[in-house]
């Protein structure tokens, strides 16, 4: 039976379904070093209400979605999933008899079907500045406006191919003009965001023991 690092204590086994479970970080650890709890709410002094987020692979290693601690030690518990990668110090969720260590990554062990086509995002002001990483397609600055390259008033549609990101400065320039008239170019052609990249580019603060796991961009 696998050993706690941590404690020295089983880490999983056949739990008692009437254990009483307690979520907290590792021990006699600095505060400045204990793993990020990403929207981790504090519970009284020793526990925390943990939220934080665990990478959910499919049987084929195939990254799927983002789960909670909490869902991660119920699917390892239930059988359905294994620990793949774990945090030098990671968070434990511990009952009387058993002592789990929260992974950073966790396999299922059944193949998950998912659609082969990536569904194609909504065109919202927040997905085309995501798509762009806030660079103006005319200076590549900081951008925080969407331009359509051909103006609607001149028979351009909102579309993912006809919106790029701009700053206000380039914005305002153009105006309803197109580009040939005022003899601009773009440094990127605007394009429609799919594939499984774009569902995992935007994942806020990813924890480094996922890289091997995501996509990257071709």
């Amino acid at each position: 039976m696998a050993l706690s690092s941590t404690t020295g204590r089983p880490i999983l086994g056949v739990s008692n379904p009437y254990d009483v479970w307690s979520w907290s970080s590792p021990r006699n650890t600095p505060r400045s070093s204990r793993r990020r709890q990403v929207g981790s709410v504090p519970a009284q002094k020793g526990i925390v209400l943990l939220v934080a987020r665990v990478l959910l692979l499919n049987a084929t290693f195939e990254p799927l979605q983002l789960v909670s601690e909490r869902r991660a030690v119920v699917l390892m518990l239930a059988g359905r999933a294994e620990p793949i990668a774990t945090p030098e110090q990671p968070n434990v969720c511990r009952s009387a008899s058993v002592v789990i260590e929260i992974p950073a990554i966790v396999r299922l062990h059944e193949m998950v079907r998912i659609p082969s086509k990536v569904r194609t995002p909504p065109l919202t002001r927040r997905s085309l500045l995501l798509r762009d990483s806030y660079r103006c397609a005319y200076c590549l600055e900081h951008a925080d406006t969407i331009d359509h390259v051909v103006p609607r008033s001149r028979g351009g549609r909102h579309e993912w191919t006809n919106v790029v990101a701009a700053c206000r400065h380039h914005n305002m320039q153009k105006g309803d003009r197109l580009l040939e008239e005022i003899g601009w170019r773009m440094h990127f052609e605007p394009r429609v965001p799919d594939g499984p990249w774009w569902r995992w580019r935007h994942v806020a603060d990813p924890d480094p023991l996922w890289a091997p796991y995501l996509p990257r961009a071709s």
